[in-house]
């Protein structure tokens, strides 16, 4: 009886021994699964990489365009926010890409003027990434409607307040700006026409 009693203690003791190491197993994985979440790259914030100091000087004021102003900080950005596949949110605003226009020199992916009935955008430095979006298309979607625009410059949010940039300040970070063509197609007019929410995706 004695020996019977002495076996079946083992076995419990054995029992509770597997029951711990598994129990422990499956701690282990749901802190690694939790760690690893965060440090997903979509978390990731764009801040701003300097200041540029404003010089006052006259600009085209086409379109409300704002004019540099001597000793005005200006935030300086080489990121943009996360391209999220088929909606990317933006604030549309407007410019003129021709000669003389409110939007300075000619294109950068094309050395080219563009008149304001041509469908094309511009877009913020990090989204420019470096070209890479030069001459292929975007579709933006407002007001119920979704356009077709060719990126032809990009809106540049490092360097502004001199004669190549029209003596305007950088741009924000999340810019799409757009022709008069691109307003007129999205049926935007009249007082709505300015800083407008916008998304937008790769064709």
């Amino acid at each position: 009886m004695s020996q019977t009693m002495t076996l079946f203690a083992a076995l419990v003791l054995l029992i509770l021994s597997c029951f711990n190491k598994v129990s422990s197993h499956s701690i282990t994985i749901t802190t690694t699964t939790t760690n690893k979440n965060t440090t997903s790259p979509h978390l990731q914030t764009c801040h701003p990489s300097g200041y540029l100091r404003g010089k006052s000087h006259s600009c085209n004021r086409d379109h409300d365009s704002d004019c540099c102003k001597t000793g005005e900080k200006y935030p300086q950005y080489r990121c943009s926010p996360p391209v999220t596949g088929a909606s990317t949110a933006a604030t549309m605003t407007i410019n003129s890409f021709a000669k003389n226009g409110d939007g300075g020199g000619p294109s950068e992916c094309d050395n080219r003027y563009h008149d304001d009935g041509q469908m094309v955008v511009a877009l913020s430095t990090g989204w420019y990434d470096k070209g890479s979006r030069c001459l292929n298309y975007i579709r933006i979607s407002a007001n119920g409607r979704t356009v077709r625009a060719k990126v032809v410059d990009e809106c540049d949010s490092v360097h502004g307040c001199d004669a190549e940039h029209d003596y305007q300040p950088p741009c924000p970070n999340n810019i799409v700006d757009a022709s008069p063509a691109v307003w007129d197609a999205l049926d935007i007019h009249g007082s709505d026409v300015g800083d407008y929410d916008v998304t937008w995706a790769d064709e």
